[in-house]
C-alpha cells in the first residue's frame, strides 16, 4: 500500500510511530527525533503543535484522519536510516528511509526549521 500524504508551508507532510533507531552520526541527523515524534503522534490522531510550524499544524489538522488511518496500516516504525540533507533558502532539508514493521519503506523529509518549529515534513519525494 501506498500511503500518500501530503502538507507543509511549504511542500507535504506526516508523522511517525515508535522506537526507531538512528543509523548515522548524530550530526548528520539532526531531525530525525522530531520526524519520529511527528509519525508517531500522527499515527495515534494528534498533531504535535509544539513543533509544527502554523501552516504545517494547520495541514496536519486537516487530513489528520486519513493520515492516521493510512500510518497505521505501516506498522510501528522499524528503523530510520539517515539519506541526505541540504541547505535551502527556506532552511535545512533532511531525507530519511522510514522502514515500518509492515514491511514498507518510505522516503521522508523534514525541515524548514524555525524556532523549534518545522515548516516542512513529508513522505515522499
Amino acid at each position: 500500500m501506498r500511503v500518500t500524504l501530503m502538507m507543509t508551508a511549504l511542500a507535504a507532510a506526516a508523522m511517525l510511530a515508535g522506537g526507531a533507531q538512528a543509523q548515522t552520526a548524530p550530526d548528520e541527523a539532526r531531525y530525525q527525533a522530531a520526524l519520529e515524534r511527528m509519525i508517531t503522534e500522527t499515527t495515534q490522531g494528534r498533531c504535535p503543535a509544539d513543533i509544527m510550524a502554523e501552516q504545517l499544524l494547520a495541514a496536519c489538522t486537516q487530513q489528520i484522519a486519513a493520515m492516521s488511518t493510512g500510518l497505521q496500516s505501516l506498522g510501528p516504525i522499524e528503523s530510520m536510516t539517515f539519506l541526505s540533507s541540504e541547505d535551502r533558502a527556506d532552511g535545512r532539508l533532511e531525507r530519511y528511509a522510514v522502514k515500518f514493521t509492515g514491511g514498507t519503506t518510505l522516503n521522508w523529509g523534514i525541515g524548514a526549521e524555525a524556532d523549534g518549529k518545522f515548516g516542512a515534513a513529508f513522505a515522499g519525494g
